[in-house]
């Protein structure tokens, strides 16, 4: 049985309200200054990986699997720590990624200008990723030193809008947005109009604070397309919204410290991520997940090779060696999100038999052909639409 996090605080694990409202939308423009764009041309980097063997790698808390012993009081990282031996590269690693927006506000000064952030690569979710990308602070990546990447990356995921030949991103895990709820408490919650209009959990239910996550099934139920819709549509959306939470079917709004009160019973149904979901079912086989009638969302979070960064092929190496299958099964055993690998659930049989099965690590063509992405946004869209979304929720 591999060892699994446990489902207090995970991979995003947010600040309350950051990545919103107005907030995040100062983290994200800094007094109406517009963040700098760059590019190859103008941004040029200088890759020291044939001389220094070493890579800084941020990524988001509980996201890499880890060992029960210690040694010199620190976590062994046991898959990192084998790709430090096969590659000769030391790789200096900081769970520092708590919140999309707060990494943005740590970074942005320096790639804006073109200076160095001080790492090699850092991890961020679909919609950040493509802020990043398109303000040209993300280096290209070289397809000939990731071939494990180009033949085992999941198709559902080779071909995002806003990098669609992945020349900038590699999915580091994935993850799917739908319904929990505690058959203890309810009976089973099939829709996003039950969860938002069913008399019984008037109250109950918690939605989740990242925008594009709640926003995604606010358009679905307007009969838009998350992933291509006009201000009009986003309109009707933010309208839907804001009546539930006027007539106070919606207790609150949160990062994934639903968690807790979802295993307690202090709500009963909520807007949920698959790997928190995962987690809590460890110890609680009461809670459930449930593919809505309105589909799910899936998302990425992505590996990025930042402009300035020394390292560039000492992180494409680390990606490549992430994409073996049976690596990316040992990690997927821990972390129980979506594992983007393309031949991980075979390497699952040798590395956890119980886990083979799992319809939230591994799921199949029919969940998948329910999925739907959230439409890239650009820096200034972004901000309105933040806002927008922070005064629809109280924020």
């Amino acid at each position: 049985m591999s060892s699994r996090p446990q489902p207090v605080i995970g991979r995003r694990a947010l600040l309350r309200g950051a990545a919103l409202g107005l907030g995040a939308a100062g983290l994200l423009n800094g007094c109406g200054i517009p963040a700098a764009k760059q590019s190859a041309g103008s941004c040029v980097s200088t890759d020291r990986s044939a001389t220094e063997k070493a890579l800084i790698f941020s990524n988001w808390p509980s996201y890499m699997d880890e060992s029960d012993e210690k040694v010199n009081g620190k976590t062994v990282l046991p898959t990192l720590e084998e790709f430090e031996k096969k590659s000769g590269v030391q790789v200096t690693y900081t769970a520092d990624v708590n919140d999309n927006s707060e990494f943005y506000a740590k970074v942005r000064d320096q790639l804006g200008a073109c200076q160095p952030c001080g790492r090699d690569i850092f991890v961020l979710t679909d919609w950040m990723a493509a802020r990043t990308v398109g303000l040209g602070w993300i280096q290209q990546l070289d397809h000939a030193k990731i071939p494990n990447v180009d033949a085992n990356l999941l198709k559902q995921l080779k071909a995002p809008r806003w990098d669609p030949n992945r020349d900038f991103s590699v999915p580091w895990q994935s993850g799917l947005t739908g319904i929990a709820y505690n058959a203890k408490y309810t009976k089973e919650v099939g829709s996003f109009a039950d969860l938002l209009t069913r008399g019984d959990l008037k109250g109950k239910v918690t939605m989740l604070s990242e925008m594009p996550d709640t926003m995604s099934f606010m358009l679905r139920l307007v009969g838009a397309d998350p992933n291509k819709f006009d201000d009009a549509a986003w309109s009707k959306a933010l309208d839907k919204l804001s009546g539930y939470v006027a007539s106070g079917q919606v207790r609150r709004f949160t990062g994934n410290d639903y968690v807790q009160d979802l295993n307690a019973g202090n709500i009963v149904a909520c807007q949920a991520w698959s790997g928190d979901v995962l987690a809590l079912q460890a110890d609680n086989p009461d809670v459930k997940f449930v593919v809505p009638e309105e589909g799910l969302a899936l998302w990425s979070d992505n590996m990025l090779v930042p402009n300035k960064a020394t390292h560039k092929a000492n992180a494409e190496a680390l990606m490549n060696y992430y994409y073996d299958p049976e690596v990316a099964a040992t990690l997927a055993a821990w972390v129980n999100y979506i594992c983007p690998v393309e031949g991980a659930r075979k390497a699952m049989e040798k590395v956890d038999p119980e886990l083979v099965d799992s319809p939230l690590i591994f799921p199949d063509t029919e969940v998948l052909e329910k999925t739907f992405a959230f439409m890239p946004l650009d820096t200034a869209k972004a901000k309105l639409y933040e806002t927008d979304f922070n005064l629809a929720i109280g924020g």
